[in-house]
Parts: C-alpha cells; structure tokens; sequence
C-alpha cells in the first residue's frame, strides 16, 4: 500500500527509536525530564520564541493556546476552513468557552487588514469582545498553502492594532519555511504565539510544541496539566522529536514529490489538482464519479488517500514515500478510473 492518506503516518525511523531507548528521562510535571527540557528549549530557538512547551498533539497545542489567550465567552477571529474550528471536535467553545467569529479568507488563507477590522468585537456591556485571532500555516484545508510573511505580518499588525493577541497554528510550519525559502521566525515573529507539529512532516511518533513568551508559557503549562497533557517520563518520546528536528532540510523533497503526483493527476482523464505549495495535494474529481468510490477503488489498487466531499480528495507526501512511490501511484490511480468508468 502506496499511503498518501497523510504525512501522520510516517513510522519512526531507526535514529529515533535508537533515541527513545537511550533518553535520559525525568518527571516532566516536576520540569525534571533532560530530553522534554531540551526538545523545549531546541523548539523556541527554531521558531524564534522566548519559551516552549511540549505537548502530545496539535490539537492540545492550539486549544491550550486558545484556553490561555482568552478569557470565557470572547470571541476568536478565524477563517472558516481553519483547523482549530474545523477539525478539533468544537474545543474552542467545549474547552475554552470561546465562540468563533469565521471569516472566509479564501485562497489567500489567512484575513486581510480590513477583514480582521471587521470581525474585531469591541468589548461592551452587551458583547464579549475579541479575545484572540488564530491564523494557519500552512493551511491544512486550503491545499497545504505557504502564507507569505507580508500577509502574515498585515494580519498580526492589524490584529495588535486594536490589542488582539495572535495564535499561529503552524502544525505544518516548516514546510511553509521551505517552501518560502525563509527562516521559520520570519513566519512566526508577527505573532505572539504558535504551536508546530513533530509528528507529520518532520516524521516523529508523536509530539507537538506550543511557543511563545515565557510567562505565557508558564500559564499554559497549567492548563496542560488541566487538559490531562502533564507527562511523566516524557523523555522517551521527545528525544525522537529532537531527531525530527533535524528533518527540516529534508521537507523540500515531499514538496518535489507532491508536484509530481499533482502532474500525474492531471494527466488522467476527469481528474484535476490545485497545484500544491507544499506537501499537500487536493484532487478534483470532474466525472460522474463519486469522491467515495475513487478513494475505495484506489485502496483496492494499492494507493490510500481520503475523500473530502463528493468531488474532491486529499493526497499528502511524506518521507515515507519516494519518488517511484509517487510515479506508481499514479499508475495506480489510473487503473482505477478506468475501473470505475
């Protein structure tokens, strides 16, 4: 099986599980864990953060951030495609009692000046005010899109204008950096904060960072430990994310890749893709072929992928997928068209 379903499902690689067994290890509640210390302090260089917390997931990550930014019944300024709303079972209002103000950002990914002026809430007697505006990069929804460092910094700056702090979901970050050839602080310092996964890309087990200034760190690790992400031993799991780490330079190739498959796709015959930024290919299924029908024809020919709604899917490379991979996959894709017609 080709499995393109998604850049989580890489394995780990023998250097980090070589470096799960040999960790040195502590108990990360009491901040005595040596590996998860250093994953946190290796992880706010990177992104150009004063502090960093360790957390099992992205999804803990951008709640933890959210529960910490706001206070009970302010509003979140938000696309409508964003993950935090999207994908993460409604925590922003089950976990922080915040509501969603969604904007449609549309390609560009991310609101411009005038649509954060818009969606800003004044606090009143009779509204609760604009507590945080959650931006996304790259953008998981909207086709793995590297927003630039201009239309980051116009969003954070008009955000700051009216005193609104900004929450980064980079769980994808890096692979915007390469792709943008940037430093990842360039995409990360107009905003306060920002959490960046371990596990997809950067290929390690489990794991994600939430970084920003260290008194803000200081209150989410409380509310880490309230979400139930106090860890113990940690260390076995973060010294592969120190590992994954070293991946970065490496992201450009699942980029290469995922052009590649994007221009096989294209070749097929009632098949179409958005040409991909990053790691990350949406499919357009232009036939009377129903999206469900493709995806089981193609797990049955060998290539795993998930359906998005009746006439679109998603495809994502990894490092657990070659070059030949990609070029097979496409092969196979096609045989199950033609099945299907």
């Amino acid at each position: 099986m080709i499995d393109l379903r998604s850049d989580t499902v890489t394995k780990p690689s023998d250097a980090m599980r070589d470096a799960a067994h040999d960790a040195e290890v502590g108990d990360d509640v009491y901040g005595d864990d040596p590996s998860v210390n250093e994953l946190e302090r290796r992880a706010a260089d990177l992104v150009g953060m004063e502090a960093a917390l360790f957390v099992p997931s992205g999804t803990m990550g951008n709640q933890v951030a959210i529960r910490t930014h706001t206070d009970r019944g302010q509003e979140l300024v938000v696309d409508d495609e964003a993950h935090v709303v999207k994908w993460e079972l409604g925590g922003v209002a089950d976990l922080s009692g915040v509501q969603a103000r969604m904007v449609d950002c549309g390609p560009r990914a991310v609101p411009t000046a005038e649509q954060v002026r818009t969606a800003y809430v004044e606090e009143s007697l009779h509204r609760p005010g604009t507590g945080l505006l959650c931006l996304e990069n790259t953008h998981n929804s909207r086709g793995g899109v590297a927003v630039g460092v201009d239309a980051i910094e116009e969003a954070c700056e008009a955000a700051h204008d009216l005193g609104v702090p900004v929450h980064l979901d980079g769980a994808r970050l890096f692979n915007a950096a390469v792709a943008l050839d940037v430093a990842p602080e360039a995409l990360t310092g107009p905003a306060d904060t920002v959490n960046f996964c371990l596990s997809k890309g950067l290929g390690a087990p489990v794991g994600s960072l939430l970084a920003g200034p260290a008194p803000f760190v200081d209150r989410a690790r409380r509310v880490r430990k309230l979400f139930g992400g106090g860890m113990r031993q940690a260390g076995i799991i973060a010294a592969p994310g120190l590992v994954a780490l070293d991946n970065v330079g490496r992201l450009e190739a699942d980029h290469a890749n995922a052009r590649v498959l994007a221009d096989g796709l294209d070749t097929i015959d009632g098949l179409s893709t958005q040409d991909p930024d990053t790691n990350i290919v949406m499919l357009s299924v232009e036939t009377e072929i129903h999206a469900d029908d493709l995806v089981a024809a193609c797990a049955d020919h060998g290539v795993a992928f998930g359906a998005r709604d009746a006439s679109s899917a998603r495809l994502c490379t990894h490092l657990d997928v070659s070059r030949a991979d990609v070029t097979e996959a496409v092969d196979r894709i096609a045989a199950a068209v033609e099945r299907l017609r």
